[in-house]
C-alpha cells in the first residue's frame, strides 16, 4: 500500500508541475506517462492523437516564444523543450510515425506577383550640336544647286559670294564635303555660277592645293 500511494503522489506532482508550466492536459498526461513510475506497456498506439496533439501545442508555445521573446521567454522555452522531449520519447515508445510540426495559425504569407516595373523612360537623344562654319554660324537651311561646284572669284574682302540665282543681301553656306568645312556669307554682287566664293570665303573652306570643290553642299540660309 505505502509504494502504491507514493506512486499516486509522483503522478500528481507531475501534473502540478505541467500545470505550473501552462501544459494542456494531454500534455500533462503525456508528462505523468514519461515518469519513471511508468511502464512503456501503458503507452498504446491509441493515443497517438492525443500525444500528437500535445507534441503540437507545445512547438507551437516554442514558435510564438521564438517569433515574439521577452525577457521570461528563455526559460519558458526551455520548459517547453523538456516537455516536448518526454512527449517524444512516448510518441516513440507507442510508434507514432505523424510529422508534427509547430502551426501557429498564421497563414501563410501570399506571394504577390512582382511589381510590374514601369518601363525605363529613355533619356531623350541628344542631338547632335549643330556644325559652326568657319564664321561661327550654325544655321541651317534649303539645300539649293544640287551638283554644282564651287570656286572662287579672286575677288579680294571679307569673305562674301555672288550668284546668278540668289539677290544680293542673300545668305548661303557652303559646305565642302570632302573636309567637312564650311562657311556662311552674303551674296554681294552677281556672277556665273550658283555660288562664287572670293578669295576669303574659298580659304576658309578649301583643301590645300585646290582651286575647286567638286562636291559642295550649298544652303540658303536667309
Amino acid at each position: 500500500m505505502p509504494r502504491l500511494s507514493s506512486g499516486r503522489h509522483r503522478k500528481r506532482a507531475t501534473i502540478g508541475l505541467a500545470a505550473l508550466l501552462g501544459v494542456s492536459g494531454v500534455t500533462a498526461a503525456a508528462i505523468a506517462l514519461s515518469s519513471p513510475a511508468s511502464n512503456a506497456a501503458e503507452a498504446p498506439k491509441e493515443n497517438c492523437g492525443g500525444l500528437d496533439t500535445a507534441l503540437q501545442n507545445n512547438l507551437n508555445f516554442i514558435a510564438g516564444q521564438q517569433a515574439n521573446p521577452d525577457a521570461q521567454s528563455a526559460a519558458r522555452i526551455a520548459n517547453r523543450q523538456a516537455v516536448v522531449d518526454l512527449i517524444q520519447q512516448r510518441r516513440v515508445v507507442a510508434e507514432c510515425t505523424a510529422n508534427v510540426v509547430a502551426n501557429n495559425g498564421q497563414a501563410a504569407p501570399v506571394q504577390q506577383a512582382p511589381a510590374q516595373q514601369a518601363p525605363a523612360q529613355q533619356a531623350p537623344a541628344q542631338q547632335a550640336p549643330a556644325q559652326q562654319d568657319q564664321n561661327g554660324a550654325a544655321a541651317t537651311g534649303d539645300v539649293v544647286c544640287p551638283g554644282s561646284t564651287v570656286t572662287l572669284s579672286g575677288e579680294a574682302g571679307a569673305p562674301a559670294a555672288s550668284s546668278n540665282q540668289f539677290p544680293a543681301g542673300t545668305k548661303l553656306k557652303v559646305t565642302n564635303l570632302d573636309n567637312s568645312k564650311s562657311t556662311t556669307v552674303t551674296v554681294t554682287s552677281v556672277s556665273g555660277s550658283c555660288a562664287l566664293l572670293n578669295n576669303a570665303a574659298f580659304e576658309q573652306v578649301r583643301e590645300p592645293g585646290k582651286f575647286l570643290i567638286r562636291r559642295a553642299r550649298i544652303e540658303r540660309v536667309g
